[in-house]
Formats: C-alpha cells, structure tokens, sequence
C-alpha cells in the first residue's frame, strides 16, 4: 500500500478497533534505561491513567508530515544527535525512554499531520538541560495521561487502530468528559530500539486537565 493510501486509512480508522495487548506493566526497558517516573491513577479495563509530575522534555519543532513513521524518524535523528553532543555544552546525555511523538491531526490535503517528537531528559541534566538550535524544552508540572499498551512494531496504521481502542474504552468512564475537553491531540510512545524484536511495549497516551473531569 503506498505512503498516502495509508496515511488516510490512518485518518479515518473506525472505533471498532481491536482492544489487543496491556498487561498493566512498566515497559522492560525501563529497568536498564532511565524512564520519567508516575503515579497510577486508575488500572482500567484496556487502560491506565497516569499522573506525571516534573518532568522535563526536549522536544523538536513540528514536522509536518503524513507518516507518523517516517516524522519519528526525522525527529529522533535530531534528538539522537543532540545526546551525542550536538548541543551548545557538546554534552553527551544518556538514553532514557520512551520517545514520544505527540500527534495532532490535520483535515489538510492528503491527511498531512504535525508531529512533535520529544526526548525524556535524564534527571541529572533536567536543572540544566542543554540548548540546541531547533529543539526546545518542555516542562510538565503536573500531566494526567490515559495510557493503552500494545506491542509490536509502531505502523501508520496501528497507531490509529490502538488511539480508537483507547477512546472506546474510556468512553463509559469518569475521565471520558475531561478527555473530550482536551484538544485533539495523541501521544505514542516508544520504548525499544528499532533493533529490539522481543518484548517490544508502546503506549498511546491521551492527555488532559483534571479540572475538566
């Protein structure tokens, strides 16, 4: 299927999505690799509610793009060399996880989307994080987030069926009106290496203001 076919299949994925994988789990890789810290709000049927506090990002500048594979990849080889070095204190910075990609639609022509990918900053570099030309950095005091795991490899396509599996299990709950409020905007999350072929974990994430609920 070619590249813009399936960016719409993407755009117009239907909410009868299959629930797939969650085991409730912290991803694998957070026990070698440094990953933001959170409290469980509430293990759902299919999903999870998170509260984030402190937590530092650095993000790149939107990518538009029509692939969210192919925006990920343009941004985290911006934030891969930022953490070799390539930044105003020529500091290298360990990896953490996950790397997210916070989606935000578009109706534009051929689906187009913008795409922000942003990188954990490890704890002992958030007091000061590094510049870099294009990237910027995001603060989070406090952020709730409902999560969905699946597994797998990350597909234009997948990312769609997963994001309405979300919506369609937190329909029924007390978070689904302040999740309505919120802007149209969802996160993926990525834990593995493009090199890792087991224990692969992902995460949708939907944010919003708890003031709404």
């Amino acid at each position: 299927m070619g590249m813009r076919r399936l960016a719409i299949v993407v755009c117009s994925v239907l909410s009868t999505a299959n629930l797939g994988f969650w085991d409730n789990s912290k991803p694998p890789t957070c026990n070698r690799i440094e990953c933001p810290s959170y409290e469980v709000v509430e293990a759902g049927d299919g999903y999870e509610i998170r509260r984030y506090n402190s937590t530092l990002w650095i993000s790149t500048s939107p990518i538009q793009d029509i692939s969210l594979v192919q925006a990920t990849k343009t941004g985290f080889l911006q934030l891969f060399e930022y953490i070799q070095g390539k930044n105003e204190y020529g500091e290298k910075i360990e990896m953490t996880g996950p790397v997210i990609s916070e989606i935000l639609p578009s109706d534009g022509p051929f689906c187009e989307s913008s795409f922000t990918v942003s990188f954990y900053v490890p704890k002992k570099n958030q007091a000061k994080p590094p510049p870099a030309e294009g990237l910027h950095v995001q603060i989070w005091e406090h952020k709730y987030v409902a999560i969905r795991q699946f597994t797998g490899f990350v597909t234009d396509y997948n990312v769609g069926v997963e994001a309405a599996a979300l919506q369609a299990t937190l329909a029924d709950t007390q978070w689904a009106a302040a999740i309505h409020k919120t802007p149209s905007v969802y996160t993926v999350a990525q834990y593995n290496s493009p090199f890792e072929f087991d224990h692969r974990v992902n995460e949708i994430w939907m944010s919003f203001d708890i003031s709404h609920n």
